[in-house]
């Protein structure tokens, strides 16, 4: 039996096991223990154990012994997985709670000083410029945990056209352009002279590139290097992204693409974010057919990720989906109902249009909309679908049913977002659906789409 024991466990464990059971055997006295977790050496597998040992008396009279094994690896397992798990998920609310009054505290301040400086046209351009980085920054964040929940729920649906890599490479490095200057770096781009055609969701491209070109200003100490680059082979595109910051150890490049992963703490990188975006890339680049790899050679040695995704097929070519140049909206004033039970989004949003020459009025739901609706007679209504009294889409479907609903393009404007959400906005007669925040430039957009009042 000691033979087998030691076959089966290492030492010292086999000869401690050995001594419990002679003690037993001797004196009778059980022993008990739980949860011992050892590497069994026989087949080279940790495993975890509740075991007790008893004597008994067998049928001549003499005594023997019998060892009870509980196997608990696989329940021990999912604790551990728990636990770690219930770790990251405090620190990632602990790094949201962080994250979001980041931008709230310079927000309020320039609040206070917008109100300081009246008539100070530079302290307010300053200001303004300010508070909109802010708010893009906490978009941003919104955005990854909208991203992050569809994910989750595998729902995350690509809206695939033929599109050239090198116009979304072209836009990433405009859209991270203003980051990369303040931090005083240096950025080489080298795009290849043919076009790099896939089948992908032009959006969710730029949203992979940007988040490794930001990663990669924002890791990088002031006035160092990001290079990016661009290249094809018979099947693939391939675009890296490579730093000269402060890099990854080794034994965290397994897990940077993993959920709610920072390997980087210092306090100083203010701008570190949730540690969920190299998360959403992956599964992002992974839904194009791709793969996504990260190289560095250490900490303070910089990173290069690398994409790759395959090219789209040469046969049934598609056109590209153009590019949409926003232009000013026309000189046309339409009349404008806006609906939100938010009085201060009702009264930002009708003081907008008015500055842009339109004719506004304000309801609070869908009752007041539909009242207002009559006498006003809107060549475009701007509502949320989120209201009391009567939402938004009920409201829509008896707009529907009037001469003036008939005749006006209706739009939602709203926080509701998801697939579904579009889907039943859709089904009561909803012609656009924006979600709030909403970018000026697609609001002009619709102004430009909408109906033309009649002369």
């Amino acid at each position: 039996f000691a033979e087998v024991l030691r076959a089966i466990w290492p030492e010292p464990f086999a000869s401690r096991a050995i001594d419990h059971f002679r003690h037993t055997l001797e004196t009778g006295e059980p022993y008990a223990e739980k949860e011992l977790t050892e590497q069994r050496q026989d087949i080279d597998t940790l495993e975890t154990y509740d075991w007790r040992i008893e004597r008994i008396t067998l049928p001549d009279g003499q005594y023997g012994v019998v060892c009870y094994f509980y196997d608990v690896s696989e329940q021990n397992k999912a604790r551990v997985l728990l636990q770690e798990a219930d770790r990251r998920k405090s620190e990632f609310l602990a790094t949201l709670a962080h994250e979001l009054r980041n931008p709230l505290a310079p927000l309020r301040n320039g609040l206070e000083l917008l109100a300081l400086s009246q008539g100070d046209m530079a302290i307010w351009d300053q200001t303004r410029a300010m508070m909109k980085r802010q708010l893009d920054q906490m978009v941003r964040l919104i955005d990854e945990l909208l991203d992050l929940s569809r994910i989750t729920r595998g729902s995350v649906d690509l809206q695939l056209v033929r599109v050239d890599l090198r116009a979304v490479l072209d836009q990433s490095v405009e859209t991270s352009r203003h980051l990369i200057e303040r931090q005083g770096h240096v950025l080489s781009v080298d795009l290849p002279n043919e076009p790099l055609i896939v089948d992908g969701d032009s959006m969710r491209l730029a949203q992979i590139c940007n988040n490794l070109l930001n990663n990669a200003a924002k890791y990088t100490d002031r006035g160092g290097t990001i290079t990016v680059k661009a290249s094809s082979d018979a099947h693939q595109a391939t675009i890296s992204v490579a730093d000269t910051g402060i890099g990854i150890a080794a034994e965290d490049q397994n897990r940077v693409f993993d959920m709610f992963a920072q390997v980087a703490h210092e306090h100083d990188r203010s701008q570190g974010g949730l540690g969920i975006g190299l998360n959403i890339v992956k599964h992002l680049v992974e839904q194009h057919g791709g793969r996504i790899a990260v190289r560095s050679d250490g900490p303070g040695r910089g990173s290069c990720f690398t994409v790759h995704i395959p090219l789209a097929p040469l046969f049934n070519p598609q056109p590209l989906a153009p590019a949409y140049v926003p232009q000013a909206p026309d000189s046309v004033r339409r009349r404008i109902l806006v609906v939100d039970d938010n009085v201060d989004a009702a009264a930002m949003m009708a003081m907008l249009l008015g500055k842009w020459g339109q004719e506004i009025e304000v309801a609070y739901d869908g009752q007041q909309a539909l009242k207002a609706g009559e006498s006003f007679k809107p060549d475009l209504v701007l509502m949320d679908i989120g209201m009391p009294v009567m939402d938004g889409l009920v409201a829509s479907e008896h707009m529907r049913r009037t001469e003036w609903g008939t005749a006006a393009t209706i739009v939602a404007l709203t926080g509701w977002g998801q697939a579904e959400d579009k889907e039943l906005s859709t089904k009561a007669g909803f012609d656009h659906h924006l979600v709030k925040p909403v970018e000026s430039d697609a609001l002009r957009a619709i102004l430009e789409r909408a109906k033309a009042p009649d002369s």
